[in-house]
């Protein structure tokens, strides 16, 4: 099914996947955004109207995440985790629980942060559901960090087609997705202690 998607990419496939990644399937954006971006290169698409149905896609996907965590609560969202469905979808307790942590560490603004870390990023929805999270909070936040992830992949795409064919794409993305993940990482980790010291100097002015 997915081998098909990605040989058709489109506008409906992209926001398709991405909503499928967002929720708990496993589907790699890395392999749906930079080759579409890739093809937008050649002229085949908008490389705007790319990130905008992938980010449309992953809000969609991010909804389902928060509605289960608002509605279901924590041991329906477990006993899923731990079934053999939630296994197909490469999915355990301990995922949904590094994922609660990060958002209990960080705040609402994991919502942002958290789309741009591996392993976080679509799963970080269902804590801030847990946590009842404000919806149209949740939602721009879930929209900016969003965006700018597929920006990021989108870029990539319209950068290899530079110097890249299309038979040695999937190759160079994974070679790529590498440094990636490291630049990422670390502006989080710039972007998290901005905030804390935001915050940090906040209450000492209150006080």
């Amino acid at each position: 099914m997915f081998s098909s998607l990605l040989s058709n990419l489109n506008y409906t496939t992209v926001f398709f996947l991405m909503l499928l990644e967002s929720t708990v399937i496993p589907v790699p954006s890395e392999f749906v955004v930079t080759p579409a971006a890739f093809n937008a290169a050649e002229g085949e698409f908008n490389i705007w109207l790319i990130i905008l149905f992938a980010t449309l896609g992953a809000d969609c996907g991010a909804t389902i995440n928060y509605l289960a965590g608002y509605y279901l609560g924590r041991p329906i969202i477990y006993a899923f985790a731990n079934s053999k469905w939630g296994k197909m979808c490469l999915l355990n307790q301990q995922k949904v629980e590094k994922a609660e942590k990060y958002f209990d560490n960080h705040g609402a603004v994991a919502t942002i942060t958290g789309r741009l870390v591996i392993g976080i990023r679509h799963l970080i929805s269902i804590p801030a559901g847990l946590a009842k999270m404000n919806y149209w909070r949740f939602l721009l936040y879930t929209t900016i960090g969003a965006t700018a992830w597929h920006a990021i992949l989108a870029g990539l795409g319209w950068y290899l087609h530079t110097f890249v064919t299309k038979d040695e794409l999937s190759d160079k993305i994974m070679e790529y997705s590498e440094w990636i993940k490291y630049i990422i990482l670390a502006a989080v980790a710039l972007a998290i202690l901005l905030y804390l010291a935001r915050t940090y100097l906040k209450s000492n002015k209150k006080e």
